[in-house]
């Protein structure tokens, strides 16, 4: 009895491993900041919509801010997670992961102040640690100098602190292509003739 017992225990072990190896692991990790329901008052009633404020980062020096609307909760969010990888944004860190200086930004009412720590971690709540986490930042002192407790103010606060130190995301390159620049490159007339030939 015991040994049936488990088998069957192995069994449903085994596949849950084999399920979650199953799936491949997304490019960024997302925070969701809030989540709003928005209600819009027409002729026949209420309309209901959602607005979802994401963040995206791969935890190695690029993060991004997006927001999504839509009418059902999982497509606001895709929405919003899309716009947070057109708004990426890749920063320019120090070797320790670190912010080179100071930093501060002030968005509508909210205002954010970034300094660097050394040696004592990430010091910062609220939406400001999950932006710098999910940037892969280490020993960074945040601060919300501001009252508000609006947490998409305080979010672009951050993002426009950090726009100082940072250049557009591009997509790395895989390790098995080459470019060749083009002084190397044959001229397209040479190219031209070889195809020819080979006719």
């Amino acid at each position: 009895m015991e040994k049936a017992k488990e088998n069957i225990s192995g069994k449903k072990n085994s596949n849950r491993r084999s399920s979650s190896f199953g799936r491949p692991k997304p490019e960024f990790d997302q925070k969701i900041i809030n989540i709003r329901r928005v209600t819009r008052v027409v002729a026949g009633g209420r309309r209901f919509s959602f607005s979802v404020a994401l963040v995206a980062g791969d935890k190695k020096g690029s993060v991004g801010l997006g927001l999504g609307k839509a009418g059902d909760t999982a497509l606001a969010i895709n929405k919003a997670a899309r716009n947070a990888k057109k708004n990426m944004i890749k920063l320019n860190l120090t070797k320790t992961m670190s912010i080179p200086h100071e930093l501060s930004a002030k968005f509508s009412s909210s205002q954010v102040i970034l300094m660097p720590n050394r040696g004592r971690g990430l010091v910062a709540g609220s939406v400001v640690r999950d932006i710098v986490k999910l940037s892969g930042m280490k020993d960074i002192t945040g601060k919300i100098i501001s009252n508000s407790k609006n947490g998409l103010n305080n979010a672009k606060a951050v993002m426009k602190a950090l726009a100082r130190i940072s250049s557009k995301y591009t997509k790395p390159l895989p390790e098995n292509v080459v470019i060749v620049p083009e002084e190397v490159l044959p001229p397209a007339s040479l190219l031209k003739i070889t195809e020819e030939k080979e006719k």
